[in-house]
């Protein structure tokens, strides 16, 4: 797949029977907050006041535009191909329209390097140079869109506009023409690994499910996104709702599992609503079966929405949790794919790794093991999101293997201000901090080990030179005592005194003989808590002080 085909459109009617010409509107969260609503209102009432019909110039709400820190983002296609503004106050509305109605099939507008970043003013765009973003900048060309394939041109709440362009034909394909085997071998061949931060093999997990001795299973969708600084999933359930339930839907057909559970944290409203309104579409149409696949196929998916623990991440809990009750771990074995909810095998896959689904089916297994790194244990793409310290902030979709570097200087901008960049902090309150000297490691779930790190779900906070490293990991230890859910004691009492000590350290109290008790007691931790939120908990302490010692030195009384 070439990057970046799908979110800008070579031309008008090249895909998916785009019109002429046409706006986007990004109708995301981000977007939200920075006035996207009030921008498309104002754009509705530009085409209004130029006597333009609606199917002369089509306004459409879509999902995330991909640069969420420079929203509100609306995109606009024509003969010349796809052009994008970010920043739009409402009050240039009609400037936007007339601009986009001006250009004829040579577009005059030149970009200036480097961007994304205003253009030259030239022609028509003259009012609107400094909103100009440049399609060119490797943020937007290095991206290959494969999750995120129909994020940025379906209408999120559309059922119509999903099925125009594909949403449900491998579903379909499934269900006639393939058998469960058939379907599980395909995505074996692909390589793909669960996208939620373990990175297990996909395909050996359905398998699992499905060879379990007969009886009903069950599928869910883990959409409790928890990390500080993952906006990832969130892009998909808000963007393209549909193509999550067709993924948990074809993983029902490859386990043989009549019911699944979208679960999703109560802290992510629009996704909700929009979860709510695509499986409503579904059901008014009869549900998956006699819907989307012509049969009586009697697949039944409910959302489930979650309290906003960050435990209810780790499988078991999650588990606890969509029954009723207090969402704390279990001890394992047996595991879901054995033991799960009610008691039957349960398949549990994060929401980016259902999203994939879809297009593997499509384009075939081999293709997607073909756009990682080409190791057996790298295939496909992985979604980032970028934040902290970093100039463009937003999503990014990029083959595993890729370099660091490349996404966080090349794509991302680097720091804020032409600052040097001083660590990546990688996985969240799960994952460690990788320095600056370290950023050529390419993107796969070993080489972020070596490290001390982990890819996690894909949340990238970028860390300028300002940051005190000391101060960081007790960000994320202080987080790791809000959310454990207390049933063991390494986590509930240890993740209480690494944080205490981590005060002591900050507040350049500490003593030499504080550093030995603070690793000795996070490899405790790490080793005896009962499920990945205690183990994983002194992550960011221990690579911070693997690859910043000094700074604790520092911080301790001689």
């Amino acid at each position: 797949m070439e990057p970046g085909p799908a979110l800008w459109p070579p031309g008008a009617g090249t895909a998916f029977g785009v019109p002429t010409r046409r706006l986007r509107c990004c109708d995301a969260s981000a977007c939200r907050h920075t006035g996207g609503i009030a921008l498309r209102q104002a754009l509705l009432a530009a085409r209004t006041a130029a006597g333009l019909a609606e199917d002369a110039l089509p306004i459409q709400p879509v999902g995330c535009l991909r640069l969420c820190g420079r929203g509100p983002l609306v995109a606009a296609d024509g003969p010349a191909g796809s052009r994008l503004w970010g920043g739009v106050p409402p009050h240039l509305a009609d400037r936007l329209v007339a601009a986009v109605l001006a250009v004829g099939a040579a577009d005059p507008i030149r970009a200036r390097e480097p961007g994304p970043g205003p253009l030259d003013p030239q022609g028509p765009d003259d009012n609107l140079a400094p909103f100009r973003l440049d399609l060119n900048h490797p943020f937007f060309r290095l991206q290959v869109p494969v999750v995120l394939e129909r994020c940025g041109l379906v209408d999120p709440d559309s059922l119509e506009d999903a099925l125009a362009q594909g949403a449900y034909a491998q579903l379909r394909r499934c269900v006639r023409q393939l058998a469960p085997e058939s379907v599980r071998a395909e995505v074996r061949r692909s390589g793909l690994r669960g996208r939620g931060g373990a990175g297990y093999p996909t395909g050996l997990k359905w398998d699992t499910v499905a060879l379990q001795p007969p009886g009903p299973r069950q599928v869910v969708a883990n959409g409790d996104e928890g990390d500080p600084g993952a906006f990832m999933d969130r892009t998909v359930l808000e963007s393209d709702p549909h193509r999550l339930l067709e993924g948990l839907a074809i993983a029902a057909w490859a386990v043989e599992a009549s019911h699944g559970t979208v679960y999703v944290r109560a802290e992510y409203p629009l996704a909700i609503a929009r979860l709510r309104r695509a499986l409503g579409q579904v059901e008014a149409r009869g549900g998956f079966g006699p819907a989307f696949t012509g049969t009586s196929w009697p697949l039944r998916l409910e959302l489930r929405v979650g309290a906003g623990a960050y435990v209810c991440g780790e499988e078991t809990a999650l588990l606890q949790s969509i029954e009723g009750r207090r969402g704390t771990p279990r001890p394992r074995p047996p595991y879901p794919a054995q033991r799960g909810l009610g008691g039957a095998p349960t398949l549990i896959n994060n929401v980016e790794t259902l999203a994939a689904i879809p297009a593997i089916l499509r384009e075939g297994g081999d293709w997607y093991a073909g756009l990682g790194t080409g190791s057996p244990t790298c295939a496909g793409t992985k979604v980032f999101s970028l934040s902290g310290a970093v100039l463009h902030t937003g999503v990014v979709e990029v083959p595993l293997g890729t370099p660091l570097r490349t996404v966080v200087e090349t794509m991302g901008g680097g720091v804020v201000g032409g600052l040097p960049v001083k660590a990546v902090q990688t996985g969240g309150p799960s994952g460690g901090c990788i320095p600056a000297q370290h950023l050529d490691t390419p993107l796969t779930y070993e080489a972020m080990a070596a490290l001390g790190s982990i890819l996690g779900s894909g949340g990238m906070v970028v860390l300028g030179p300002a940051t005190a490293m000391p101060a960081l990991a007790r960000f994320f230890m202080a987080f790791c005592v809000q959310e454990s859910c207390g049933k063991c004691l390494p986590c509930r009492a240890g993740t209480v005194q690494l944080a205490a000590l981590l005060d002591r350290i900050v507040a350049g109290r500490a003593e030499a003989a504080d550093l030995q008790r603070l690793e000795e007691l996070a490899q405790m931790v790490k080793a005896t808590s009962l499920c990945g939120l205690g183990q994983s908990a002194p992550n960011p302490l221990l690579s911070t002080l693997r690859h910043f010692r000094a700074e604790y030195e520092a911080a301790c009384v001689p």
